[in-house]
């Protein structure tokens, strides 16, 4: 059958999670719902200065343009914590580590 209509497009993270679920741990999907809702969770301006680059055990390690970014988002720790967990309708993330790292776009 084919499909024609918008209504029928599936988007491809739900495909992604779908099928790579019985193949990949829980903490790398869980990286990967973090990284689709990231802008959403911190705003545009915070994530233009720090992505998420690794989820274990409930820490989810940050990278940080700057140590001026870093202080920044220490006063807003719990405030993305809260965000993301909010977005991702579970408490996931516990702990926020920050560190200065060339950012990948």
């Amino acid at each position: 059958m084919r499909r024609d209509t918008k209504n029928d497009l599936i988007h491809i993270s739900n495909i992604l999670d779908t099928t790579l679920h019985n193949y990949r741990p829980k903490a790398d999907l869980e990286m990967t719902r973090i990284w689709g809702l990231w802008a959403e969770a911190v705003g545009a301006e915070v994530s233009k200065n720090a992505k998420p680059a690794a989820f274990k055990d409930g820490t989810l390690i940050v990278n940080v343009s700057s140590s001026v970014w870093i202080q920044h988002l220490k006063f807003s720790e719990n405030d993305i914590m809260v965000n993301i967990n909010r977005l991702l309708n579970k408490i996931v993330v516990n702990r926020l580590r920050f560190k200065i790292a060339k950012l990948h776009t």
